[in-house]
């Protein structure tokens, strides 16, 4: 079957934009031009992923992802920020509501059907790997253990709230055993494929981590212009 994607976005041109290179890429596409309307689609036939603007009538998007996120139901959803809100402080709101990517307008629409597809994919390959996981101890460092089974990271025995795309990258750090990582390598491996992203998106989500883990993000080092390594 293919896989459902509900489009949250008030103006008609970009809400059709994207239906149609989203249905050229093999995806059914369900569309909402306000909050309320989203989230009853949702009740009644959950989607795959909602590519979500932040800027709606009746119920905005950042009322209706604090919504899906505190309801067991729905909270697993994948979240795509499509938004005309692009500075920095306005990714962090986005990735804190638990948004798995940003992408600001104006946009390109091959961009946008590529990063649905990376975060699809990466949603099965978390799923696929539970069972492996399931087997493999948790990573430690110090003070810090790396759950891989329930996606959880605690630090002195205290429970540390992460988004996916913060575990994911904290992970592969932590993986490298001190070794550097490109920035390339992180984007193939936590994002799907090398292109994808930019510098400035990676940075907001590496800096909200240091920030998670206190002293222990001071560990997290930046080699300018080419990478990062956990030491």
């Amino acid at each position: 079957m293919k896989q459902k994607i509900l489009i949250v976005e008030d103006e008609k041109d970009i809400r059709d934009l994207v239906e149609i290179h989203l249905q050229k890429a093999g995806f059914q596409t369900v569309t909402a031009a306000d909050g309320r309307e989203a989230f009853r689609k949702i009740q009644s036939s959950p989607p795959d992923l909602i590519v979500l603007d932040l800027m709606l009538p009746e119920m905005d998007g950042k009322e209706l992802a604090k919504l899906l996120k505190a309801r067991e139901e729905t909270k697993t959803i994948p979240l795509m920020m499509l938004t005309a809100k692009s500075e920095e402080v306005d990714r962090i709101v986005g990735f804190e509501l638990g948004a798995d990517d940003y992408i600001p307008k104006p946009f390109s629409p091959r961009e946008l059907v590529l990063r649905v597809q990376a975060v699809l994919k990466r949603g099965g390959e978390e799923s696929k790997s539970g069972a492996g996981a399931a087997q493999a101890p948790p990573l430690r460092v110090g003070d810090l253990e790396i759950d891989g089974a329930n996606f959880s990271v605690r630090l002195k025995g205290r429970p540390v709230e992460l988004t996916k795309i913060e575990f994911s990258l904290l992970t592969e750090l932590v993986k490298a055993k001190g070794r550097l990582k490109t920035r390339e390598a992180l984007l193939e491996a936590v994002w799907g494929f090398e292109s994808y992203g930019d510098s400035r998106t990676i940075d907001t989500h590496l800096s909200r981590l240091r920030q998670k883990l206190g002293k222990t993000g001071d560990r997290i080092e930046t080699v300018r212009g080419v990478g990062y390594r956990f030491q």
